[in-house]
């Protein structure tokens, strides 16, 4: 979270000193490009996730969990994602983005495995699921309003729609558990385009809850999200953007729900951390 801040205020510094290296660039700069009052586009990515950590328990008397060093993860994993952006009089933009995330792994377990209720003994083949895909809608506010440099801030909010299984691949032994959820998280964006056409971008959405009323739920259960990325990108003309990004996404709960749905005692400790590198394309509609 500490990284993040001051991330942050560097990019504060570099934006609003982004005009006076602009100039130092060329005695005779091209012209800034024209916006319109109006402009949507939408953006995809492709590439892949790698799992740095991801440990998990679930049930106060369960096995804590190493999904990468015990139960496949140690790969990397297909990454996509998909938005789509409005700006409005280049000042207030409007972003719903979709993110699939679902991890899938098959292992044999080296010890025993309790989730809650059930364990599953040693030597056990069993099929691992963890499903994390999310929809968050955005608003921000450009503090700029430069055609060239971006400086925004603003909030979004996002649904989680969370699925954990552990199933015996000879299907005897089964956990399964389901979570769909508000999320509340603060965002930021920074963007400078060169007039080489090259342009580079930070963003940020991300939030720390220690308690239920900033959790959206009803019971005291910590929780955090940090989704961070940096891009390098290149403006190959009016309609097209292309780009390189590399992105951290984590976070997790520590905590016990009160939800009749979910087995056992309804205690769950998850934290994941992900470094993706995908390759992306904004068509920008008009």
């Amino acid at each position: 979270m500490h990284t993040w801040i001051l991330s942050c205020f560097l990019i504060l510094f570099i934006a609003t000193n982004a005009h006076a290296m602009e100039s130092a660039e060329s005695n005779q700069p091209d012209p800034e490009p024209e916006a319109s009052w109006f402009q949507i586009s939408t953006t995809a990515e492709l590439g892949f996730t790698a799992p740095l950590s991801h440990k998990i328990q679930q049930g106060k008397n369960g096995t804590y969990f190493d999904y990468v060093n015990d139960g496949g993860q140690d790969n990397l994993f297909n990454f996509a994602r998909a938005s789509v952006e409005a700006k409005f009089n280049n000042r207030h933009i409007v972003i719903f983005l979709i993110q699939p995330l679902d991890l899938q792994t098959r292992v044999a377990l080296q010890d025993d495995l309790i989730v809650q209720n059930v364990t599953f003994p040693a030597g056990t083949a069993i099929d691992l699921r963890y499903g994390f895909p999310y929809y968050r809608a955005s608003y921000m506010y450009d503090v700029l309003g430069s055609d060239r440099t971006e400086l925004a801030f603003g909030a979004s909010f996002q649904f989680r729609n969370a699925t954990l299984d552990f199933t015996s691949v000879d299907g005897s032994l089964i956990y399964t558990s389901r979570d769909v959820g508000p999320v509340p998280i603060l965002k930021m964006r920074a963007t400078h385009l060169f007039n080489n056409g090259l342009w580079l971008g930070f963003e940020a959405d991300g939030f720390y809850a220690p308690g239920a009323i900033f959790n959206l739920r009803d019971t005291d259960v910590l929780g955090a999200i940090l989704d961070t990325s940096l891009r390098l990108g290149l403006r190959t003309s009016d309609q097209y953007d292309t780009f390189l990004n590399l992105r951290y996404i984590g976070g997790g709960a520590d905590g016990t729900s009160e939800d009749p749905n979910q087995p056992g005692d309804g205690y769950t400790k998850n934290w994941i951390h992900l470094a993706t590198v995908s390759i992306g394309v904004t068509y920008n509609l008009y």
